[in-house]
């Protein structure tokens, strides 16, 4: 009788040590204080921040968010901003309910570079919705800004600047000024720049193609500015920040997108503080 080779039977321990090893890393993944932004690793020939100035100072704005979007979607980002934060955020709901959830938010502005060598670069809310989309992320509300200036550790106040504020130049002076404000704090940072939101004003606003800006908090706790859809879209100064949330919310032990909150009446208010809140995102 001719002999017939089998495959070893898996031993059954090893496959129980590993599926609970799984499992243990998986729940400490779920609970830790920060989540990892899944992003390619940056290329060793990528812009640096000064670089990336360098070259987009000749740019108008079009060439600038492209030049930025191809960038920071090829992972040439700082390696500090891939660490998002947990934020404890609540809300009372409308049958009473106090509800508890988590969101996870980049540390600052989105930003090319590397660790010795980056910039924080504004952005259209075009342009920062895509990289939103192409890394799991949506743009934050107003309250998600309160509550992010609230848990910040690392708190500037702001620095106006009134020449030539929608300039390429003026972005990068503005970035140089803020570090030199920062000193090397690390953490979650909050009150250098106004944020590009979303809000249900820029679809009710009887003017097209707007975009929501809010924030820019003084050290009392009291933004700047209040939240304001008079700028048309493709308007970008040096004051405004794009800053990514997950778009997955832990709610209790429960995942959901940020989409599913929004449009649940007793969960919304986790993320919004508005009349309605059913703009969701910006179109590109």
């Amino acid at each position: 009788m001719k002999k017939v080779n089998s495959c070893p039977l898996p031993d059954l321990r090893s496959l129980v040590l590993q599926a609970t090893l799984y499992l243990v890393l998986a729940l400490c993944a779920s609970c830790t204080g920060f989540r990892q932004l899944a992003i390619p690793a940056r290329p060793a020939n990528a812009l640096s921040g000064s670089e990336f100035y360098r070259q987009a100072v000749s740019y108008d704005w079009q060439q600038r968010d492209a030049l930025a979007v191809k960038e920071m979607l090829r992972g040439n980002m700082p390696p500090f901003l891939k660490k998002f934060v947990a934020i404890p955020v609540t809300a009372a709901s409308p049958s009473g309910k106090t509800i508890k959830a988590t969101i996870y938010v980049s540390p600052d502005y989105l930003s090319v570079g590397h660790r010795k060598d980056w910039a924080r670069v504004p952005l259209t809310p075009m342009a920062a919705q895509q990289v939103a989309d192409s890394l799991h992320c949506f743009l934050p509300t107003r309250k998600i800004i309160d509550d992010i200036y609230r848990h910040a550790s690392v708190k500037l106040a702001p620095q106006p600047l009134t020449a030539h504020r929608d300039s390429t130049p003026t972005f990068y002076a503005h970035h140089l000024l803020v570090e030199a404000q920062r000193q090397g704090r690390k953490g979650l940072i909050a009150g250098h720049k106004k944020d590009v939101v979303i809000s249900s004003k820029v679809s009710r606003d009887p003017r097209p193609n707007r975009v929501a800006i809010y924030g820019w908090h003084l050290p009392s706790g009291k933004p700047i500015q209040p939240l304001y859809t008079g700028h048309i879209n493709l308007y970008v100064d040096y004051s405004h920040g794009i800053r990514l949330v997950y778009r997955k919310i832990r709610v209790g032990r429960k995942w959901m997108d940020y989409s599913e909150v929004l449009r649940d009446p007793e969960l919304r208010g986790l993320l919004c503080d508005e009349d309605a809140c059913d703009f969701l995102r910006y179109g590109y």
